[in-house]
C-alpha cells in the first residue's frame, strides 16, 4: 500500500460528509452528484473503475441516457479542483475506465481501515491507541452529504465496520484496565443496539469491575428477555458464561487480563502444582534462568536431561519449581504435557496428540482440531505466535517427540525434561543442555529437614547420614524414605537406615546400577510395610492399563468396599508409593509403576491377576454404558458383555456423564487397546458404539478414529459380524463429519453389505441414511435420493419414525436443490411431525431448518423468519452444526431483504461457530454467505477473498455443489472489478459443476456468460 505522507498533502475525507483539505484548507469539490462521482474513486483508491460502474453507482437504475457525457464534464471539473495537489493525486483513463492514482492513505476510510488492521497485530496498549486514532476519524454518517443506493450500501457496510472496531477496542480497554471510563459509554451504546449481546457483555464486566454486580445482573436479565421477546432465542454460550461468572463472583474477572468479551484465546495455566518440599539445586536454577535470559535473544529451548537416564532424579520438580518462580514472566499463559517417554504402562504420547491438547488449551473446540498433522502443527504455531508463554515437555524420549511441539517464535519459552541427551535438538535448535547430577549431601539434608523437621533430623546425625548414603542423593528415594519416617514419629531413625541397609545387602541395584543407589532396596522396603490389602493393591495398579485411575474403578480393580479402598489408597498416598494427582484421582511414577508389575508377577497370581484387570474392564464398559444412556435418551439396548464382580458408577446426571467420560477418555482407549490384545476383545468391540455419541457430540475425531480402528480389528478376531457392521457405520459417519466423504461412501457401503448378510435391519437403514448423506455432499443427487428412498421404505417396514424423518429431510434438501421446493416443503412437514413424536430435538430442529431454508430461496423472508428462529434457538441448546446452518440461512434471508446490517451480523457469527466446530462444510457455506453479502455491498475486493478460501476448502472435501458456488463468486467478483477474463474463466468452471449437478443454477450462469457481466451470484448452499 502507497504511504500517505499526511502534513502538506492532500487528505481525503469520507467518513462524515465528503471532503478534499490540502494544507488545513477545504477544496471545492462541487455539487453531490460530483462528490459523489469522486467518493465513488475514492472508495476504489488507485483501482480501475469502469464507465458503466461509475455511472451504476452515481446514478443507480435512473442513469439518463446522457449520464455518459455528464461523467466526463464531471471528471473534468475534478481534475481542475485537484490541480492544487501539484501532481500529487490525478485522475487517470485508459479504455473506458477511470482511476483515481493516489496514496489510499490519504483517504480517510482506507487509513481507518489500515489502523485497525495494525490494531489488531500488537499488543494491547498500542492497540488501544491505534484503535483510538482509527475511530477518531470518524466524523458522522459515511457519504453524508449523498443518497445513492450503491452509496447507501456501502455506508451501511462501514457503520458496521466502525461498529465492529469499537467492540475491539472495548475488549482491549477492558483487558488494559480501562472499565471504570466505559460504563457511561456503554450504557449508551446499548441502549442503542439492545440486541448486540456481545456488547452486552462488555457492559456487564464493566459494570462488575465497578462494584455494580446487581446492575451487571440486572442487564443480563433485560438482553435475554428482549432476545426471547424479538427473536425468540435464549442469550449465546458467551454471554451465559459471563452471566454465571458474575453470579458466582468468579475471582478471574477481576483480573483485567484474564477475560475477554468475545473470541479472544483464553490464557492457559496448565502448570501442575508447585513441589511443595524442594530443596537445594541453587546452582542449576541460577543456570536455567541464564539460559532463558539469553533465549530471548538467541531464541532456543531449553533442555534438561539427567546423568545416565536414570530416573527419580528430580528433573521435572526442578522444571516446575523454576516455571512456578518465573511464571509471572509469561503473562499469554504456560502449557504443560507430560509426554510419557518412559511409562512402562503405555507407549510414549504421539506429539499429534501432545499438539491437540495444547490446541484445545488455547481454546480451540475439540472438532475444529486439523485432523492433518502438518496443518495441526501450523495452528499451533500460529495461535502462539508472537505470545510470551511457558511450554513444559516433561518426560521426553527423544528429539523427534520434542521438535513438532517447538514454536516458531522467540517470546515463547520452552522447558524440557527427559532421561535421554538430545544432542540433534541442541545441534538443530540452539537447545541448551542442562544436566542434573544427584543431589549432594547437604541439599539431601535439607530435603529431609522439610519433610522430618530439624530437631528429628539433628537429634540422629549418624542415622541421617546412612539414610543419605544408601538413597545417593536420588530425590524420589528420599521422599520415599522421609514419608515412611514421617508417617511413624516414634521410630527412630536409625532403625529405619538399619531396615534399608538389609534390604540392600539382599536385593540387586536397579536398573545398570551406573548410580550407587538400590531403588529397589528403597522400594522394596516401602512395599513390606504395607499391609496385605494395600500391598496387592499396589501391585495391581502397576498393571492397571491407562494414565491415572478413580477410586470407584480402584474399588472394582481391587474387589474391596469403599471404606477398604480409602483405607488403602490413603496408606499407599502417605508411604509416596502414588499421587493423588486431583481428589479421587490416583496416579504412581514410572519408576514405582515398573516396580509395582515386578511385586504383581512374583506375588500375585495370574488368576488373580487377570480377574482383577477383567473386574476393571468391565467396570470401564459398563459404567461408560451408563453415561451414554444418560447423553442420548435413543440409545439402543446392547447386551453388553457379562460383567465380572464389578459395579458400575451410577450417573445421575447429563452434565455427571460428560465429566466421568471428559475424565476418563484416555483410559478408556487405553483399556480398549489392552482389551484388545490380551483376551478381552469383544469389550473392545463394544466401546466402539457405546462411545460414538460422546466422541461426536465433544468432536474428539482423533479418539474415535483410534477406538472404531481397534474395535473392527477386535469384531473380525472374534467374528462378530453384528459389531462389525455398527463399526463400519460409525467409521462413515466419521470420516463424513471430517470431510473425508470417498472414505465416508466406502464405509458405508462396507457396513450396509454387512447389515444386510447380519439381518440388522434398522442399523442397515442408518447405513443408507448415511450413504444418502455422503452421495449428497459429493453432489451425485440421484443416487443419493435412491438412499433416502431406500431408508425410507426400510423405516415404513420397521416403524422407525426417526429414520423415516431423517430420510424425508434429505429427500428434501435433494428437492430444494433442484428447484423443486413444493416437493421439498411436502417432505418436511412429514418429517417435523415425526421428529416431534420422536421427540429428538436436533432432528426437529434440523426439518424446521429445511423449511426455512426453502421459504428463503422462494422469497417468502417473513415465513423464513419464523421458522429460521425457532431452529436457531434449538441448535443454540446445544447443536452447534444446527446453530451455524441457522445462521447462514438467516443471513440469506436479511440480505434478500435489503437488512445488510443483520445479514452480516449472523453470517459472521456462523463462521466463528463454523471455526470452531472444525467443520469444513459449515465453513465454506459461512464464507460464501459472506462473499454474496460483500458483493451485494459493493465490496468485490472482500467478495473475492470470501470466495477463493471457500473454493479451497471444497476443494478438499470434493464438495461439488460448494466448488460451483465459489466459481460462481469469484467470476462475479472479477466482474466487478472490470476483470473479464477472470470472471469469464470462473463461470466457465461454475457453468459445468452446475450443469453435471441439474440446478437451477446452470441457466443462470449460461446466461452470464452470453450476456452483459453483472456480478451477481444467486444463492448460498447450507
Amino acid at each position: 500500500m502507497a504511504w500517505w505522507h499526511g502534513k502538506g498533502a492532500v487528505e481525503f475525507r469520507l467518513l462524515g460528509g465528503v471532503e478534499a483539505i490540502h494544507d488545513g484548507r477545504p477544496i471545492d469539490i462541487g455539487h453531490a452528484r460530483q462528490q459523489c462521482v469522486l467518493a465513488v474513486l475514492l472508495i476504489e483508491a488507485d483501482t480501475v473503475v469502469t464507465v458503466d460502474q461509475l455511472v451504476d453507482r452515481v446514478w443507480g437504475v435512473h442513469a439518463a441516457p446522457r449520464a455518459r457525457n455528464t461523467l466526463h464534464t464531471y471528471i473534468t471539473r475534478l481534475r481542475r479542483c485537484l490541480t492544487v495537489a501539484n501532481g500529487e493525486v490525478q485522475i487517470v483513463r485508459r479504455a473506458g475506465t477511470y482511476r483515481l492514482a493516489v496514496a489510499p492513505l490519504a483517504v480517510d476510510l482506507h487509513r481507518f481501515r489500515y489502523l485497525i488492521a495494525q490494531a489488531g497485530g500488537t499488543d494491547d496498549r498500542q492497540a488501544m491507541a491505534l484503535y483510538e486514532q482509527a475511530l477518531g476519524l470518524w466524523r458522522g454518517e459515511p457519504f453524508s452529504s449523498l443518497d445513492t443506493p450503491w452509496i447507501n450500501s456501502v455506508s451501511t457496510a462501514l457503520v458496521a465496520e466502525r461498529l465492529s472496531a469499537e467492540l475491539q477496542h472495548t475488549d482491549v480497554q477492558l483487558r488494559c484496565g480501562k472499565h471504570a471510563d466505559l460504563v457511561a459509554g456503554l450504557t449508551t451504546r446499548a441502549a442503542e443496539r439492545p440486541l448486540d449481546e456481545r456488547l452486552a457483555g462488555q457492559l456487564m464486566l464493566a459494570l462488575y469491575r465497578n462494584g455494580r454486580q446487581a446492575d451487571a445482573l440486572r442487564h443480563y436479565r433485560q438482553v435475554r428477555r428482549q432476545l426471547a421477546d424479538e427473536l425468540g432465542t435464549d442469550p449465546g454460550q458467551a454471554l451465559q458464561r459471563l452471566h454465571q461468572q458474575i453470579l458466582t463472583a468468579d475471582p478471574a474477572l477481576t483480573n483485567p487480563g484474564t477475560v475477554a468479551i468475545g473470541s479472544a484465546l483464553p490464557v492457559p495455566r496448565q502448570l501442575p502444582a508447585m513441589p511443595q518440599l524442594f530443596a537445594g539445586r541453587v546452582r542449576e536454577r541460577a543456570v536455567l534462568t541464564e539460559f532463558i535470559t539469553a533465549h530471548a535473544n538467541a531464541g532456543g529451548p531449553v533442555v534438561i536431561s539427567a546423568i545416565g537416564g536414570i530416573g527419580g532424579i528430580g528433573k521435572t520438580w526442578l522444571a516446575l519449581y523454576w516455571a512456578h518462580q518465573h511464571a509471572h514472566r509469561y503473562p499469554d499463559g504456560q502449557l504443560f504435557v507430560n509426554l510419557r517417554g518412559f511409562d512402562p504402562a503405555s507407549p510414549p504420547m504421539d506429539p499429534a496428540v501432545a499438539v491437540r491438547g495444547f490446541l484445545e488449551a488455547l481454546g480451540v473446540a475439540p472438532a475444529a482440531v486439523p485432523q492433518d498433522f502438518d496443518s495441526r502443527t501450523a495452528l499451533y504455531r500460529s495461535l502462539i505466535a508472537d505470545k510470551r508463554m511457558l511450554v513444559v515437555l516433561d518426560n521426553a524420549i527423544d528429539s523427534a517427540q520434542v521438535a513438532p511441539l517447538l514454536p516458531g517464535n522467540a517470546a515463547t519459552t520452552v522447558v524440557i525434561t527427559s532421561r535421554n541427551a538430545m544432542p540433534a535438538l541442541i545441534a538443530g535448535h540452539s537447545a541448551r543442555s542442562l544436566s542434573l547430577s544427584t543431589l549432594t549431601d547437604d541439599e539431601a539434608r535439607h530435603l529431609l529437614i522439610g519433610h522430618l523437621g530439624a530437631e528429628r533430623v539433628a537429634a540422629e546425625p549418624a542415622a541421617v547420614t546412612e539414610l543419605v548414603d544408601h538413597c545417593a542423593g536420588l530425590p524420589l528415594a528420599l521422599g520415599i524414605i522421609a514419608a515412611r519416617a514421617a508417617s511413624h514419629p516414634a521410630l527412630s531413625l536409625a532403625t529405619l537406615a538399619a531396615e534399608i541397609r538389609d534390604s540392600a545387602t539382599r536385593l540387586d541395584a536397579m536398573d545398570t546400577g551406573e548410580l550407587s543407589v538400590s531403588l529397589r532396596a528403597v522400594f522394596s522396603w516401602s512395599y513390606r510395610t504395607l499391609p496385605p490389602d494395600s500391598a496387592r493393591a499396589f501391585g495391581l495398579l502397576g498393571l492397571a492399563p491407562g494414565f491415572d485411575i478413580s477410586k470407584e474403578a480402584v474399588a472394582d480393580l481391587t474387589a474391596l468396599t469403599t471404606q477398604q479402598t480409602r483405607t488403602l489408597l490413603r496408606e499407599l498416598e502417605t508411604a509416596c508409593l502414588i499421587q493423588q494427582s486431583e481428589p479421587g484421582r490416583y496416579r504412581m511414577h514410572d519408576l514405582l509403576r515398573l516396580y509395582a508389575t515386578e511385586q504383581a508377577d512374583a506375588d500375585i497370581p495370574v488368576e488373580v491377576r487377570n480377574a482383577a484387570l477383567g473386574r476393571l474392564i468391565d467396570f470401564a464398559l459398563h459404567t461408560a454404558y451408563a453415561a451414554a444412556k444418560r447423553l442420548d435418551r435413543n440409545q439402543p439396548p446392547m447386551q453388553l458383555a457379562k460383567p465380572a464382580d464389578c459395579h458400575p458408577h451410577p450417573m445421575e446426571s447429563e452434565a455427571a456423564a460428560l465429566a466421568w467420560l471428559d475424565a476418563e477418555r484416555a483410559n478408556l482407549l487405553a483399556l480398549a487397546a489392552y482389551a484388545a490384545d490380551n483376551g478381552w476383545p469383544t469389550h473392545t468391540g463394544q466401546l466402539s458404539p457405546v462411545l460414538w455419541r460422546y466422541f461426536d457430540v465433544r468432536g474428539h475425531y482423533d479418539s474415535a478414529l483410534d477406538l472404531h480402528t481397534r474395535a473392527l480389528a477386535a469384531d473380525r478376531v472374534t467374528g462378530n459380524r453384528a459389531l462389525a457392521s455398527h463399526t463400519l457405520v460409525l467409521l462413515g459417519l466419521l470420516h463424513w463429519r471430517s470431510g473425508l466423504y470417498e472414505q465416508a461412501l466406502g464405509y458405508y457401503e462396507e457396513g450396509l453389505a454387512s447389515c444386510r448378510a447380519v439381518g440388522i435391519r434398522m442399523l442397515e437403514g442408518y447405513a443408507l441414511y448415511g450413504s444418502g448423506l455422503t452421495c449428497a455432499s459429493l453432489g451425485r443427487f440421484t443416487q443419493a435420493r435412491n438412499h433416502y428412498q431406500d431408508a425410507l421404505a426400510l423405516a415404513g417396514e420397521l416403524g422407525v419414525g426417526e429414520l423415516e424423518a431423517d430420510a424425508r429431510h434429505g429427500l428434501a434438501m435433494i428437492h430444494r436443490r433442484l428447484g423443486r421446493y413444493e416437493e421439498g416443503l411436502a417432505e418436511l412437514d412429514r418429517a417435523v411431525s415425526l421428529a416431534r413424536s420422536a421427540r429428538v430435538r436436533d432432528l426437529h430442529g434440523r426439518t424446521i431448518h429445511g423449511i426455512g431454508q426453502i421459504y428463503e430461496r422462494m422469497g417468502r423472508f417473513e415465513e423464513a423468519l419464523t421458522h429460521l428462529g425457532e431452529a436457531l434457538a434449538i441448535g443454540r441448546g446445544g447443536s452447534r452444526p444446527l446453530e451455524c446452518y441457522a445462521l447462514c440461512t438467516l443471513g440469506a434471508t436479511y440480505q434478500g431483504m435489503g437488512d445488510y446490517a443483520k445479514a452480516n451480523a449472523h453470517l459472521s457469527e456462523a463462521f466463528d461457530i463454523a471455526r470452531e466446530t472444525g467443520s469444513l462444510h459449515l465453513q465454506t457455506s459461512a464464507l460464501t454467505g459472506l462473499g454474496q453479502l460483500a458483493l451485494a455491498t459493493a465490496d468485490p475486493n472482500q467478495a473475492r477473498t470470501h470466495y477463493e478460501t471457500a473454493l479451497t476448502l471444497a476443494n478438499r472435501t470434493g464438495e461439488r455443489d460448494q466448488q460451483a458456488h465459489a466459481h460462481n463468486g469469484i467470476a462475479a467478483a472479477a466482474a466487478q472489478l472490470d476483470d473479464r477474463t477472470r470472471a469469464r474463466h470462473h463461470w466457465q468452471q461454475a457453468l459445468e459443476i452446475f450443469a453435471e449437478l441439474g440446478v437451477p443454477e446452470a441457466d443462470a450462469v449460461s446466461r452470464r456468460l452470453h450476456g452483459p457481466d453483472c456480478g451477481t451470484v444467486f444463492s448460498i448452499p447450507t
